[in-house]
């Protein structure tokens, strides 16, 4: 339950604004690098301080300034304080337990996205906030820590491929939302090989750890869809927003990631409802299995019923009694044993109880 709720009880009583690191550090020192272009050069840099990006602010090229680390509470309040974002805008930034949103604060959007990652050792899927600030001419990503999605997105820049560098910031934030996006399939592949291994494993050869992974895998399903639903809302608000950031020629494309969004949403709702289902499929497994052994115990209970019996009549103690002194006596009992045991047998057999 650790994933679904973020401890934020160090802001308790600090004024609007102000800026704390909520959440794990995840980066052991906070890298910046940029990225500018334009449809004929570009430019790709890692640089020691934030200063050395602020002259791309009034530049007529595009800049992608990328921010790998949170907790740098100064460096994060000189990056609001030069480009003049809100201070609220920073606080959410460097708060990690932000769902998806955007806002539009008429020059600028402040885009809030969850990436999705699958850890295939612990079986179990991680999520980082990526923040995006974008303008006219620049966008200024923050990640938690060092390593991403977007290295797709940087070849596409660096070989000049399709038309990002031939359009304005607001292509570039589709693309890495769409990155973002396109990934999370990638995660619900995963998890659906998992989820067919689990359904194999529930009918075959269930376990009481069988109903652990089952939990598991409900948990998962809760982080994700907490991570992705609030998403449509957010690309919704961007095909709908009115802002001269967003040039009308990507709206289209804007309309695309919205359906895969939906179809995400639609696979998440469906496997939450499969691991639901197993549970049931667990309990009936675990029924079957136990009315299958009591119905072996039940046969040999019925089988020795009539076998105590004549044995408890031969072992009573009176002087004068039946064949007690024949001499074929032991051997007709035993042949009575047989006769009404296998023939107990053949009837269960026959009427299919067995």
């Amino acid at each position: 339950m650790k994933k679904l709720f973020t401890k934020s009880s160090k802001k308790i009583g600090a004024a609007p604004g102000t800026l704390v690191h909520i959440g794990k550090r995840k980066s052991e020192k906070v890298k910046i690098s940029y990225i500018d272009y334009d449809e004929n050069k570009l430019e790709e840099k890692k640089v020691k301080t934030i200063e050395e990006v602020f002259p791309f602010k009034g530049l007529p090229s595009i800049t992608w300034v990328n921010v790998d680390g949170l907790h740098d509470i100064k460096l994060i309040e000189k990056i609001g304080t030069y480009f003049q974002f809100h201070p609220l805008v920073m606080e959410d930034v460097c708060n990690t337990g932000q769902r998806p949103k955007m806002e539009d604060f008429d020059d600028y959007l402040f885009i809030v996205l969850k990436m999705l990652t699958y850890d295939d050792k612990k079986d179990e899927v991680n999520a980082e906030q990526v923040s995006f600030l974008v303008a006219s001419n620049y966008i200024i990503s923050f990640q938690e820590k060092e390593g991403d999605i977007f290295d797709p997105v940087r070849e596409r820049l660096r070989n000049s491929k399709g038309r990002i560098r031939k359009m304005g910031a607001d292509y570039l934030a589709y693309a890495l939302i769409d990155i973002i996006v396109d990934h999370y399939f990638t995660i619900i592949e995963k998890l659906g090989e998992h989820i067919e291994n689990l359904e194999e494993e529930v009918i075959k050869n269930s376990t009481p750890l069988t109903l652990q992974k089952i939990n598991h895998l409900k948990k998962e399903m809760l982080f994700i869809r907490k991570s992705i639903w609030p998403l449509r809302e957010l690309i919704s608000g961007l095909e709908r927003s009115e802002t001269p950031i967003i040039q009308s020629e990507t709206f289209v494309f804007l309309k695309d990631v919205y359906d895969h969004t939906i179809q995400v949403i639609d696979t998440i709702e469906s496997f939450r409802d499969i691991a639901s289902g197993m549970v049931d499929s667990y309990l009936s497994s675990v029924s079957n299995r136990m009315n299958e052994i009591m119905k072996v115990l039940t046969i040999f209970a019925a089988i020795f019923i009539p076998l105590t019996f004549v044995a408890g009549i031969y072992g009573m103690n009176f002087d004068f009694m039946p064949e007690l002194h024949w001499k074929w006596g032991y051997g007709m009992i035993w042949g009575i044993f047989l006769t009404l045991g296998i023939g107990m047998l053949f009837y269960f057999k026959k009427r299919k109880w067995l």
